[in-house]
C-alpha cells in the first residue's frame, strides 16, 4: 500500500505540471463541444491520454514504470521548451490557400537539411474531423483548434493532433498521417519503423520504405532539430494566431503566400473539377450568377486573404518583424532571390542543399510538371492561366475580389484581347515592407 501511495503521489505532482503545459486539450474540448466517441477522444487532459489503458487501472509494475518514464520524458521536454527562444530556435509558419504554389514554396524549408523539422499540412486532420463533427459551420471553434494544434506542434508535442487522426493512433503509432511522405523529417531513419508485410508494405516515404509512424519518435526527432516549419492552407485569419506570436517559448515568423485570385480559380477548376463544376459550366455558358453561393464563397476567400495581409502589413506590435508577404508570381520569376529573402527574414542560414533543389526544380520539363507536382518551369507558370480562363470569369473575379487584386498589385483586364496579350504583364512591380 505504501508503494502504491508513493507512486500515486508522484503521478499527481507530475500531472499538475503537465496540465500547465497541455491545458490546450481541455480548452479545445470545451470550446468545440464535440460528441465524445472512441474515434474522437477530445477529452479533458489527464492520465487517460498519456498512460496505458487497462480497465482504468494499472495491473503491473512494469506498466506503471513505463508510464512514469513517459511522464518524465515529457517533463524534460517541457523544461527544454522554456529555453527555446534563448537557443535561437526559429519557427516558420507558411500560410496560404490551395493552388497558390504553397507545396512548391514549402519545399524551400523541407529541403533545408537535418536542422529543420518540417510538417506538411498537419491541420488537414483537424479540418476533416471538425467538418464531420460540426459540418464545418463553426468557424470560431475551427480557428481555435487550428491555433492550439499549431502551438503544440511547434513545441514538438503531437498529443493534441493525435486526437484528430482517424483512425485513432494506437500507442502513438499511426499509418494515417496525411501526406507523411511530403515531410523529409518524418521519413528520416530516426523515425522510420520497420516495414511490416501485409497492410503496411505499401506505405512509403520518398526516400525509403517506412513502416507506420511512431509519433513519440517523431516528437523526439523534432526536439533535436534546430528549427521548425509548418505549411498550412487552412488558417483563415492571421489575427487568430496572435497567441503564437506572444508565446515566450516560440519565435514565430509568419510568411503569407498569395497569388492572383484569377489564377487560383483557374487552377482550382482544373485540380478540383468536381467541386468547381458550376464554374466550368459558367465558363461554357458565358454567364455567371453573381449572387450564387459559389461566387459569395470566392468573395469570402478573397476578403479573408486581404484582411490578414492588411493586418500583417500594418505591423502591429505583436507582429513587428514577424510577418512577410510573398507573391507566388515573384517566387516563380525570381525563385533564388525570393528564397534568399525568405531565409533572411526567418533568420535561418540559406543552405547549398536548398539552392540546389531550387535550381533543379524551377526548370522542370513538361513531362514532370503535373497538377500536383512541385517540379515546375517556374517562369512559364506565372501567367499561364490567362489562356485558359474565359474573360467572363475573369471579370467576375475582378468584381468580387477587386480590393484584393489592388492590394497585391495585380492589374485588371478590360477585354479578352488584353487578357491573352503576352506583351502586357498583369503583375505590377511592388515591394511589400515586412521588416
Amino acid at each position: 500500500m505504501r508503494i502504491k501511495y508513493t507512486i500515486s503521489l508522484v503521478f499527481f505532482v507530475a500531472l499538475v505540471i503537465i496540465e500547465k503545459e497541455n491545458n490546450i486539450i481541455s480548452r479545445v474540448s470545451d470550446k468545440l463541444a464535440l460528441k465524445q466517441t472512441p474515434q474522437t477522444p477530445l477529452q479533458p487532459s489527464g492520465l487517460s491520454h498519456i498512460l496505458p489503458k487497462h480497465n482504468a487501472s494499472f495491473t503491473t509494475l512494469s506498466k506503471t514504470n513505463s508510464a512514469f518514464s513517459l511522464i518524465k520524458r515529457r517533463l524534460e521536454n517541457y523544461s527544454q521548451h522554456k529555453e527555446v527562444v534563448t537557443r535561437g530556435r526559429k519557427h516558420i509558419l507558411l500560410l496560404a490557400t490551395t493552388r497558390t504554389g504553397s507545396s512548391f514554396v514549402g519545399e524551400f524549408f523541407n529541403q533545408q537539411g537535418n536542422n529543420m523539422f518540417f510538417l506538411f499540412e498537419p491541420l488537414w486532420h483537424v479540418e476533416k474531423m471538425l467538418t464531420l463533427e460540426t459540418g464545418g459551420t463553426n468557424a470560431t471553434a475551427s480557428a481555435k483548434a487550428y491555433r492550439d494544434v499549431l502551438q503544440q506542434l511547434f513545441l514538438c508535442d503531437f498529443s493534441l493532433l493525435e486526437s484528430f487522426i482517424e483512425p485513432l493512433p494506437v500507442n502513438h503509432i499511426t499509418t494515417g498521417l496525411f501526406r507523411r511522405e511530403s515531410s523529409s523529417s518524418l521519413c528520416q531513419e530516426s523515425v522510420c519503423s520497420p516495414v511490416i508485410k501485409g497492410v503496411f508494405e505499401r506505405y512509403r516515404c520518398r526516400t525509403r520504405r517506412c513502416g507506420p509512424l511512431n509519433l513519440t519518435m517523431a516528437s523526439e526527432s523534432c526536439l533535436q532539430k534546430e528549427h521548425r516549419a509548418i505549411k498550412s492552407v487552412r488558417v483563415r485569419q492571421l489575427e487568430n494566431l496572435r497567441p503564437l506570436a506572444e508565446d515566450p517559448r516560440l519565435d514565430v515568423k509568419f510568411i503569407q503566400l498569395v497569388r492572383d485570385p484569377r489564377a487560383v480559380l483557374a487552377s482550382r477548376m482544373v485540380a478540383f473539377a468536381a467541386k468547381y463544376k458550376n464554374w466550368k459550366q459558367w465558363a461554357i455558358d458565358g454567364e455567371v450568377p453573381i449572387d450564387d453561393d459559389e461566387v459569395r464563397k470566392l468573395k469570402g476567400n478573397c476578403d479573408n486573404i486581404r484582411l490578414s495581409a492588411e493586418i500583417g502589413l500594418r505591423q502591429p506590435a505583436w507582429l513587428r518583424r514577424r510577418y512577410m508577404l510573398v507573391r507566388y508570381e515573384d517566387i516563380a520569376r525570381f525563385p533564388m532571390r525570393k528564397a534568399t529573402e525568405m531565409y533572411r527574414f526567418a533568420g535561418i542560414p540559406f543552405t547549398p542543399q536548398v539552392k540546389s533543389w531550387i535550381l533543379k526544380n524551377t526548370q522542370a520539363s513538361k513531362e514532370t510538371s503535373g497538377v500536383y507536382s512541385t517540379q515546375k518551369n517556374s517562369s512559364e507558370q506565372v501567367e499561364k492561366w490567362r489562356f485558359s480562363l474565359p474573360f467572363k470569369i475573369a471579370q467576375v473575379v475582378q468584381k468580387v475580389c477587386g480590393p484584393t487584386l489592388k492590394l497585391f498589385g495585380y492589374k485588371f483586364v478590360s477585354s479578352e484581347e488584353m487578357l491573352t496579350d503576352k506583351s502586357i504583364s498583369l503583375i505590377e512591380d511592388k515591394v511589400f515592407n515586412f521588416v
